[in-house]
């Protein structure tokens, strides 16, 4: 046990006199205070205590041991107590420095952030004078508020990664049971489970590795620290010549072609390219019922010999077309729209529904990209689920002809990369593209060619037709898609627009505003109908015999579209009348409630209406309806020579009139739901001819693919209930009999 000493007795003895005294003397300062308050507190105490008569006193006689003193009140006050004051104290200050921004500043401060999230010294300064803030506080907000950014974004891109996990998820679990069921999720044929097997395991390998190769393009382009194409575990050295460098010059042996054999094959599709483009007959025969041009193929192999493989005799069917007109467009846009992937992927939304830049062989030269050389993915559709997507790996090749004149070529390589083998694909690309020559004003010359190499398989009776004669993947659907493609952006552009045109729009802002929501509608309606690996479809029970198919997704961030459990439901029937006809019958406003079940028979009046095309089939409206005042229906209708569309979505009122104003539409939540119209392909001779044109009588049919997508849920991990999916089947069911009964036809 220890003993305090004297000494240790004596001082804790003049402490509590020396407490004692200037307690009676003053009361509301103590000794305790006057130490352990820093800063200007402890100055004012010592002021206030030299006023005392009593502690004055105390100071002089005790001058000289002040610091010994405070050492030794420190020693005897408990360490506990000392931390309880200051912690006290501490929190007590911290209160009282604490500030919060008007809403009026917190707008200022929002306004700036958005132009430039790092203010420079200046900018804050000048800010910091305006709302009367110190210009500390003005950094410090732009700190957090840039933390807080970083923090939603990280979010944003793990709820990313957990919705496709989850799509993934469901994919493999479809395809499992498909496997044990032994059916093709495509075409719903059944079929032995070893071929079954081998079909989903072939294409879902391809899928998935397009996806992963898209991703990591991506994900270099982001980080900036290696170009397009370059991988950095194949960089061998760096600086600017890396750009001009390929992955086959800088680990050779990684892929199954060198890079002068590439150059060779690309060479001959480019020579072959422009020959088939020149030459007439006798390659090229005009048929004389269609118009449209025939290849001889015996002429085309007395040219080009072709070797017998194995490849090549499993590939039966072959597929030629060509077909040329003029474009809307200059020449270095139209070459752009080529090379860049995303670029050409928003040119083709109807038929594209995935592509990826996989490797960069050459970067070509320039400005323009000359003699640029890329390997390439390409997922192709049409608008309907009962059509099975084309998959296709194949080289690119852009090359300058001459100052007016471009050649974009295509063709399929077996074993051009790692992991990669064209042979196993089930389409392949002999020699095609484009020859792009200038024709000035803006207007330019296109001839393409599509030679296509493809399996022989059972297609739906529906589309077997259009599918064999080519039309469906042939030179004339893409050509006549990029002529509409570039006569709408021409007319987005355009400030000359005469006013009858954009009644009821009051700026050329808000003109654009309504363009660019029709073509999202668009976009987004094609991206839902095809029978891509995004969709899942299945086929349900329907009374009325129609063949529906119904798929779901989860949105989770795309703001875009409703966040929720969208469902999506597609039909497709044949209709004995022209596509040109029912185009005309759907789009026109004063006969929608004819088809309309939504409307129950209540008029429809439009109150804008904005032309995109010289068609007249082309353009965007905007409806009103009676039986739901609150919102207003906005129509794109899309034609040309090959496919026709009408797709709608309805938009609340208030947010419709803020578009026309010139707002941004790129946020606004739409569901869209359409028509997607084409010929049936069935080429016949007219079954009477008279000597005028117009009095000659065509049997004349067309495809019909409706599509409803609706919002199930509001909240993305609901399920999906089979109430829904009853609803769309009358939805569905109800507006085909409509248009039936509107175009007074036979049930087919």
């Amino acid at each position: 046990m220890l003993i305090p000493s004297r000494r240790s007795k004596k001082r804790k003895s003049n402490y509590q006199t020396l407490m004692s005294s200037s307690n009676d003397n003053n009361p509301s300062t103590s000794v305790k205070d006057g130490i352990f308050r820093d800063g200007d507190e402890a100055v004012d105490d010592r002021k206030e205590d030299a006023a005392n008569t009593t502690v004055t006193e105390i100071s002089s006689e005790l001058p000289d041991r002040r610091d010994h003193d405070r050492r030794m009140i420190s020693m005897l006050i408990p360490t506990s107590m000392t931390e309880t004051t200051l912690m006290t104290r501490t929190k007590e200050r911290r209160e009282k420095k604490y500030h919060r921004h008007t809403s009026e500043q917190i707008r200022e401060m929002e306004a700036l952030f958005k132009e430039s999230p790092h203010p420079d010294e200046k900018q804050r300064q000048l800010l910091s004078k305006r709302l009367g803030l110190h210009p500390r506080q003005v950094k410090f907000w732009f700190q957090n508020r840039r933390t807080q950014i970083k923090a939603i974004q990280e979010r944003h891109e793990n709820s990313l990664l957990k919705s496709e996990l989850d799509k993934l998820g469901e994919e493999n679990k479809l395809l499992r049971e498909t496997i044990k069921k032994g059916t093709c999720t495509n075409c719903g044929f059944g079929s032995s489970s070893k071929d079954v097997t081998t079909c989903i395991d072939e294409q879902q390998l391809r899928v998935e590795n397009s996806k992963l190769k898209a991703e990591i393009e991506e994900l270099r382009t982001s980080i900036g620290k290696y170009p397009q194409g370059a991988s950095p575990t194949n960089s061998c050295y760096t600086g600017n010549s890396h750009e001009n460098k390929s992955s086959l010059d800088l680990c050779s042996g990684v892929f199954g072609l060198e890079k002068f054999k590439v150059m060779e094959i690309v060479n001959l599709a480019m020579d072959e390219l422009v020959w088939m483009a020149t030459v007439g007959e006798p390659l090229w025969v005009k048929s004389f019922e269609t118009g449209r041009e025939i290849l001889n193929y015996d002429e085309y192999l007395n040219k080009f010999p072709k070797v017998d493989s194995s490849n090549v005799q499993q590939l039966k069917f072959i597929e030629a077309s060509r077909d040329s007109g003029v474009v809307f467009a200059d020449l270095p846009r139209l070459v752009r729209s080529f090379i860049d992937v995303k670029e050409h992927e928003e040119m083709f939304p109807c038929i594209i529904s995935k592509a990826a830049t996989l490797d960069v062989i050459s970067h070509g030269e320039g400005a323009n990209r000359n003699g640029a050389i890329q390997l390439m993915f390409f997922e192709l559709q049409m608008l309907t689920p009962l059509v099975v997507t084309r998959e296709v790996y194949f080289v690119r090749y852009s090359k300058q002809l001459n100052a007016d004149r471009w050649a974009i070529a295509d063709i399929s390589i077996d074993n051009v990369e790692k992991n990669i083998d064209a042979s196993l694909a089930r389409c392949r690309k002999r020699p095609s593209g484009c020859i792009i020559e200038d024709k000035s004003n803006g207007h330019c010359k296109v001839t393409w060619i599509e030679h296509w190499e493809c399996q022989k398989s059972i297609s739906h009776t529906m589309f077997r037709a259009i599918i064999n004669s080519g039309l469906a993947f042939g030179a004339r659907h893409w050509l006549a898609t990029l002529q509409q493609q570039c006569e709408r952006l021409v007319f987005f552009l355009a400030t000359n627009v005469p006013t009858k045109d954009s009644s009821g729009i009051c700026s050329l802002a808000g003109r654009k505003s309504i363009l660019k929501l029709a073509q999202r509608m668009t976009w987004s309606f094609s991206r839902a109908l095809g029978a891509s690996s995004y969709h899942t479809w299945k086929k349900i029970p329907s009374k009325t015999g129609y063949d529906i198919r119904v798929a779901s997704r989860k949105n989770l961030n795309d703001h875009g579209e409703p966040l929720g459990v969208i469902l999506c439901a597609v039909s497709s029937i044949w209709l004995p009348v022209s596509h040109t006809l029912l185009f005309d019958f759907l789009r026109d406003e004063t006969r929608r409630n004819e088809w309309d079940i939504m409307s129950n028979g209540g008029p429809v009046q439009s109150i804008a209406n904005l032309a995109k095309g010289q068609d007249q089939g082309n353009a965007v409206s905007i409806h009103t309806m009676k039986w739901k005042e609150n919102m207003w229906m906005v129509q794109d209708s899309c034609t040309n020579t090959y496919e026709s569309m009408v797709v709608c979505s309805p938009v609340a009122v208030t947010t419709m009139k803020s578009i026309m104003a010139g707002c941004d539409s790129s946020s606004i939540a739409i569901l869209p739901s359409g028509f997607s119209i084409l010929p049936d392909g069935i080429e016949t001779r007219p079954m009477v001819i008279t000597s005028k044109a117009g009095n000659q009588s065509w049997q004349d049919g067309s495809l019909l693919t409706v599509g409803f997508q609706i919002l199930t849920n509001d909240l993305p991990i609901s399920k999906l209930s089979m109430e829904y999916v009853d609803s769309v089947n009358t939805l569905i069911s109800g507006t085909l009999n409509n248009i039936k009964a509107g175009l007074q036809c036979e049930d087919q």
